[in-house]
């Protein structure tokens, strides 16, 4: 009888088995954005039943028979959702994700050191994507950030809404970053724009306002995050090359080349793999450009390797490392000849005995090896670290050897049922420099950092931070600056955001800055042993409107409010500061001097509409302006007196500022044109006007702003390879950035992209 039982008991349970076996159905399929695989994308129905896609984009779930809604959900992309009928043991299901830049969105990671919706930040940020960069041929990242709202260059300083003024050759408010670690130079803190690897960009992530809590001394007027990119599951090569000549300047006078043609040529090259766990990235860049300034001609040649390796046996951990170097070689001169026929010409002329022309040698190079573990339950941990050399040589006796050694590490948790991720970590930074301008010097830095962001009812998103930083020179008392930020993001509708956010900022001086003594012609930069660090704060309101009309047209609409203080800013002062007998000019020149404290209002529009008009026919059409009020906070007539006008205005800033652009495609053919509008530069150093020939007469003449264009046509020749006509300054406008640097004529540019 036991028997019995025990035999009917197994057989029902195998029937039962059988049944549910049968009434189950394996999904499985491959998730693309169309072209490429996208590993780590959750797919799921419910919280019971749900993975995520491994490193080639595969995944699998098991579910019961009958109706099902199957979700896809990535940071990045728009949301897949399906209903599906699932019957018999196998299902295929793959999926294609759509980017949501293509709904005039970003994904960022600079806010807060992990992926968030560019809508969702606290903070004002705007992304620069590859194509913008190749559509104009520029040849560095600073041309092309010029075309941001908001942001200007002067002879390589950024300048984030009037946040930082000029100061040649020394410091930078806007930090500047490769991959999350800086990229300046241990002597001077400024950027080598050339030096940065554009042809392994992924993304440049902008963001405005102090941002010294999660990035250290230089973030206090922003930053400017590049990061490159790695190797997706299938293979792929970028080739482009160009060949641009110089147009005549408006006023002939002023080109010295007469019949002559100076021309510009320049390729760069991309290459991007996977070799089982292996991750490889190559890539090259030249240029040889004759230059439109007599004697600036410049010829240079940069290749990068980024290598990684992802671990079979502790799945999420991978190590590597990025390499980039380049080797310089050109001219360089600061102040003209005269305003008339010596414009493009160097003061003193080509003549060895007089000109101020310097020519140059530099060798710069970066090795920065990572090792990077993502756990499956939000934790992650990183280690980086850079070692940055620059070596400079020069005709002129201002030989440069300087090294940046950078190590950081970072731990992150982000609890999915909490909507909440926690960032921290701590910075160890030494910089070390042998100068004929400084003479020997070392500086250390070393900081943590801690933020916390949490997301309330899916919609209120809250970011607060802190940082505690030591810095000091070789020999002197060590500087501690604890800084704090904190913002909101909140979801008033289903696409209208509004952001608040304050952050506190601080720079400690640059060795430049403290030590360095040279002459530019007859004008003396001194040393300022006693110049101490700047600090400040920048808090700001915005809204930010998405909005579609139809299927045809989409776009968004932001506006902002902002202010920024700080305290004993530093800039370079004129003053009496060396010997009266035997110094040039009794003693009078320039030095890093903190000069008070100033004040900056301002406020920010930018609009960008898309337009499907047709199958084959789509436009792009955006802009933004920017107004600011910069002053002093406590303002003094006898130090008005060095600049140019007696009002109080901050010296080498625009008022108002306007950046423009136009994209039509249509079937194989493209346009596009970028425009730009800097108001007049009000204030500058009265000694300018006084000792370089021909400022004050130029600036009298050309006192009413500056509209510049550039312009792109390009055709697709086929599915691979695409031909580009570009000009820039396409109408010849004559224009000055700072004192006695005219910019470029017009450039005619031919460019062949080839893409595999």
């Amino acid at each position: 009888m036991f028997l019995k039982m025990k035999t009917a008991v197994i057989v029902i349970f195998l029937l039962i088995t059988a049944r549910a076996h049968a009434q189950t159905t394996i999904v499985e399929g491959k998730v693309t954005d169309g072209k490429e695989s996208l590993p780590g994308v959750t797919v799921y129905t419910d919280e019971k039943n749900a993975t995520g896609t491994d490193a080639d984009g595969n995944y699998k779930l098991e579910l019961p028979q009958g109706k099902a809604t199957i979700h896809a959900r990535s940071l990045g992309y728009a949301e897949v959702i399906k209903e599906v009928v699932l019957s018999g043991a196998t299902f295929r299901y793959d999926i294609v994700m759509t980017p949501l830049s293509t709904q005039l969105s970003s994904v960022v990671v600079s806010a807060g050191k992990f992926e968030q919706k560019l809508e969702e930040v606290t903070v004002s940020m705007n992304t620069v994507k590859p194509g913008a960069i190749e559509q104009f041929s520029d040849n560095s990242i600073e041309s092309a950030i010029t075309n941001v709202t908001g942001i200007n260059v002067n002879d390589g300083q950024a300048n984030i809404r009037g946040g930082s003024g000029f100061s040649y050759g020394a410091g930078s408010r806007v930090l500047v970053l490769v991959d999350d670690m800086p990229m300046l130079s241990a002597d001077a803190n400024d950027v080598k724009w050339s030096f940065l690897p554009k042809e392994n960009m992924e993304q440049i992530e902008i963001i405005k306002g102090a941002s010294s809590a999660l990035y250290g001394s230089s973030a206090m007027n922003g930053v400017i995050n590049f990061r490159t990119g790695y190797a997706k599951s299938e293979p792929v090569t970028h080739i482009t090359q160009y060949t641009g000549i110089y147009d005549s300047p408006a006023r002939r006078e002023i080109k010295w080349w007469g019949k002559n043609t100076q021309m510009m040529t320049g390729a760069n090259m991309f290459h991007a793999r996977k070799i089982g766990n292996w991750d490889f990235v190559i890539g090259g860049h030249y240029l040889l450009d004759e230059g439109f300034r007599e004697g600036e001609t410049e010829k240079r040649a940069r290749a990068n390797l980024n290598i990684r390796y992802r671990f079979k046996k502790v799945e999420g951990l991978s190590a590597g490392v990025n390499l980039n170097y380049m080797e310089t070689f050109g001219g360089l001169f600061i102040i003209w000849n005269d305003d008339t026929t010596g414009a493009y010409i160097p003061s003193g002329g080509m003549n060895d005995s007089t000109t101020t022309l310097s020519i140059y040698h530099t060798k710069r190079f970066n090795v920065d090896p990572f090792i990077t573990y993502v756990g499956k339950k939000g934790f992650s941990a990183k280690w980086r670290s850079r070692f940055f050399r620059t070596a400079n040589f020069n005709n002129t006796d201002q030989q440069a050897f300087a090294d940046l050694l950078y190590s950081e590490v970072q731990l992150q948790q982000h609890v999915e049922k909490l909507n909440l991720t926690v960032t921290g970590g701590g910075v160890i930074s030494d910089g070390g420099v042998i100068s004929d301008l400084y003479g020997s010097r070392k500086t250390y830095n070393k900081a943590i950092y801690a933020q916390v962001d949490k997301k309330f009812f899916g919609r209120l998103n809250i970011s607060a931070g802190g940082r505690y930083e030591q810095f000091r020179f070789r020999y002197n008392k060590p500087e501690s600056k604890p800084v704090f930020r904190a913002g909101a993001n909140l979801r008033l509708h289903k696409a209208t955001y509004i952001r608040a956010s304050i952050g506190q900022g601080y720079r400690f001086p640059s060795i430049a800055e403290k030590y360095v003594k040279t002459r530019v012609g007859s004008i003396v930069i001194y040393p300022n042993d006693s110049v101490h660090s700047e600090t400040g704060w920048t808090a700001e309101i915005g809204i930010r409107q998405l909005f579609s009309m139809g299927k045809r047209v989409s776009g968004y609409v932001d506006a902002s409010v902002f202010r920024s203080e700080y305290k004993d800013m530093l800039e370079f002062a004129f003053g009496q500061y060396g010997d009266l007998f035997n110094d040039p000019l009794f003693g009078l020149g320039f030095k890093s001097v903190n000069i008070g404290n100033t004040r900056i209002d301002g406020m920010e529009y930018e609009l960008g509409l898309q337009i499907a008009v047709l199958k084959n026919l789509n436009i792009n059409i955006g802009g933004g302006y920017t107004y600011i009020d910069p002053q002093m906070s406590d303002f003094d007539s006898l130090k008005a007196s060095t600049g140019t006008v007696s009002y109080n205005f901050l010296k080498y800033r625009y008022r108002n500022m306007f950046k423009g652009y136009a994209g039509v495609d249509y079937g194989r053919f493209s346009f596009a044109l970028n425009c730009r509008y800097n108001s007049f530069m009000e204030n500058i150093d009265k000694v300018f006007n006084e000792l370089i020939p021909g400022i004050k007469q130029y600036r009298s003449q050309h006192d009413k702003g500056d509209w510049v264009y550039d312009a792109n046509i390009s055709y697709k020749i086929t599915d691979y390879l695409t031909a580009s006509v570009i000009s820039r300054n396409l109408f010849n406008h004559e224009y000055m950035g700072i004192p006695s640097q005219v910019e470029a004529p017009r450039m005619w540019l031919f460019q062949v992209n080839l893409k595999l």
